[in-house]
């Protein structure tokens, strides 16, 4: 278990190939618009079963 020391860690760490700023930028825009889409498709969702039941008097509105 020699990686399982602080020396090993620090190897281990150093063989990280960390992305650069375009590849982050790219990611976070990447995953800011699949959360947007989640949040509207979950609304949307969440108005039409909404709209469904008051239609069906079964929740008050």
């Amino acid at each position: 278990m020699k990686w399982f020391s602080f020396s090993g860690i620090v190897k281990e760490i150093k063989k990280i190939r960390w992305p650069g700023i375009g590849n982050l930028t790219e990611n976070s825009v990447q995953v800011l618009i699949f959360t947007i889409g989640f949040g509207i498709v979950f609304f949307c969702c969440d108005f039409l079963v909404t709209l469904f039941l008051r239609l069906m008097n079964v929740i008050g509105g």
